[in-house]
């Protein structure tokens, strides 16, 4: 079995696909692994240390992918990639493939079983390998520590013999992994911090973590989640409401921290303009949906918009900012699932068709899109 580790070819992407430790984990499973030369030196881990875990150095992509039966990456496939990849291989990475219905059929084209990791099903047994819930934990703790740096002010009081220093006040809007990565890290910082979420089951998360919770508590807000834990889209009564209560609490926070998503579809705007534009003089937003269209009208993908004196962070790939320790979670993801590909007895790669994981995350198999959700549109 040959294990291949490309380094990532978009533009941005820091991350890597494997780290030493998981190497040696493959290597007992039987694969002989190919990590492409300087694909983790953005995550400060060097070539030799994958040699000294036992894996070969390749001194290009092609070298890399040449006869891999399985390959790891963080982004999907490039064209370039896809046709240096054998068909029958398996690729696993994360495939964003909403709105990108177009690389999924090439994929599919390309003969390759594609697993989008992104999709992994949200049970007890998955946990380990939930891509969605490592990287989001370290994007919100990077979303607090990027909002402090633009805040030109202390995060906690202090008393001082000269005065005191008050707390800023940080706001999370959404309360799912990132979120709560959030609350608690401002909390760390010793912020006041406060948030919101359409989902019933955030209060007490929320309050659990020290932040006062925020939302218009009716009838459709205790019904607003869905069977995999997922925030509903709310109707417009709803959002108004929700909106002009929101209005009012952002115009006293320092530091404001969006992450609501919803699956397939774009980013919901939760802060307009106008919303901004009523905000203190010197506060901070930071934009963790900017890659999905945002959560705030006026934020720009890659940059720090202004609106006024209210900065809006919308760095892209955040859990990259981070990349030493995200590749370290990712990495671990991985070789999570890789695991279960394989006939350990037998050190042979034996992917079971029928298992949930293998049918809630395979994309592309044996020349065609299989996935239920991409297989009309590809077609």
């Amino acid at each position: 079995m040959k294990l291949a580790v490309p380094r990532e070819s978009e533009a941005g992407e820091t991350r890597v696909a494997a780290t030493p430790d998981t190497v040696k984990r493959f290597i007992a499973l039987g694969f002989e692994v190919t990590v492409e030369k300087g694909a983790g030196s953005l995550s400060r881990i060097v070539d030799a240390e994958y040699e000294a875990a036992g894996a070969k150095i390749a001194a290009s992509t092609k070298a890399t992918l040449a006869d891999a039966d399985m390959v790891l990456k963080v982004r999907r496939p490039s064209t370039a990639e896809l046709a240096l990849t054998k068909k029958g291989a398996i690729v696993i990475a994360t495939m964003d493939p909403h709105g990108h219905e177009d690389a999924v059929r090439a994929m599919g084209e390309a003969g390759i079983a594609a697993f989008a990791m992104e999709f992994m099903p949200r049970i007890t047994r998955a946990q380990v390998m939930d891509v969605l819930s490592s990287q989001a934990n370290l994007a919100g703790y990077q979303a607090v520590i990027d909002g402090a740096a633009e805040y030109d002010r202390a995060m906690p009081m202090m008393m001082t013999a000269a005065g005191t220093v008050p707390a800023a006040r940080v706001f999370v809007m959404g309360a799912g992994v990132a979120g709560l990565q959030a609350i608690a890290t401002a909390r760390r910082l010793g912020a006041v911090v406060s948030a919101t979420d359409v989902r019933p089951a955030a209060k007490e998360q929320v309050e659990s973590l020290g932040a006062k919770f925020i939302a218009v508590e009716d009838d459709e807000f205790k019904q607003a989640e869905t069977a995999g834990g997922y925030a509903k889209e709310m109707s417009d009564e709803y959002k108004k409401k929700q909106a002009e209560l929101v209005a009012a609490h952002l115009a006293k926070q320092d530091i404001v921290i969006t992450t609501a998503l919803i699956p397939g579809r774009p980013a919901p705007k939760l802060i307009s303009k106008e919303m901004v534009a009523a905000m203190k003089p010197g506060a901070v937003i930071v934009d963790l949906a900017v890659e999905r269209g945002g959560n705030v009208e006026g934020a720009e993908p890659g940059k720090i918009a202004r609106i006024g004196d209210v900065r809006i962070v919308g760095h892209l790939n955040m859990p990259g900012r981070i990349a030493a320790s995200a590749s370290a979670l990712y990495a671990k993801n991985l070789f999570a699932f890789a695991e279960t590909l394989v006939d350990k007895d037998a050190k042979a790669i034996a992917v079971n068709w029928e298992d949930e994981l293998v049918k809630a995350t395979v994309l592309t198999r044996d020349g065609q899109v299989v996935h239920p959700a991409f297989a009309p549109a590809a077609g």
